[in-house]
């Protein structure tokens, strides 16, 4: 039950839909590293040895690309760029230097989460499509063996794009104090939803209001 200084920024749903995706990515991102060379193939003791790795990273994407579907449905329409994105944007300086009341008003992402959102989008599909081509024994054979190839060099390019992606994701949500509590509990304060997302947390209490 939420707190009178308490809004609501996450289901129950959500929050289990989130972690979901983020476990099958750290288990699909350890089995992929420890196959993408040799001197992190230790990796694999993890999963059983280099046959188990062998066979279950594809299924640990499928999954991981499933889930992440839904939750990229389910947030699809709060993650298009508007104008007042590209003027955040355009003043990435002054989020650096956290001068936040320099910045145009923020709905429930700014865009650094909005870009990163279509990063993963797209790193997403690519992993799922190429994978697919040179996922033996099922589906390589009916590809050319310079398809499975660049398949192969596109897969572990977007993989590594998307673990930076990542990175940067779970560093900001440490950095911006608050962040974390909204995962977690699906709860955020009211003082945390004025400051960082303004124009969100009106259309929350109004929508509250009526």
């Amino acid at each position: 039950m939420s707190q009178p200084n308490e809004i609501e920024r996450y289901t129950a749903s959500q929050r289990s839909n989130h972690w979901m995706v983020a476990i099958l990515f750290i288990l699909a991102a350890l089995s992929g590293l420890a196959l993408f060379h040799p001197a992190l193939f230790w990796l694999s003791n993890l999963f059983g040895g280099g046959a188990w790795t062998r066979i279950l990273h594809p299924f640990l994407g499928v999954a991981m690309f499933l889930f992440f579907l839904i939750l990229a449905l389910r947030f699809w329409k709060h993650n298009h760029l508007t104008k007042n994105d590209r003027k955040w944007l355009g003043q990435i300086g002054d989020v650096i230097a956290g001068n936040d009341d320099k910045l145009p008003p923020v709905g429930r992402y700014n865009a650094g989460q909005k870009l990163l959102f279509w990063v993963m989008i797209l790193c997403m599909l690519a992993l799922l499509v190429t994978g697919v081509m040179f996922w033996r024994p099922w589906f390589a054979a009916s590809f050319s063996i310079d398809l499975v190839r660049l398949a192969a060099l596109i897969h572990a390019f977007a993989a590594w794009v998307l673990i930076a992606g990542i990175m940067v994701h779970i560093y900001a949500a440490f950095w911006v104090k608050g962040t974390m509590r909204g995962m977690l509990t699906g709860k955020v304060g009211r003082a945390w939803a004025r400051h960082h997302h303004p124009e969100w947390y009106q259309e929350v209490t109004e929508e509250k209001r009526s």
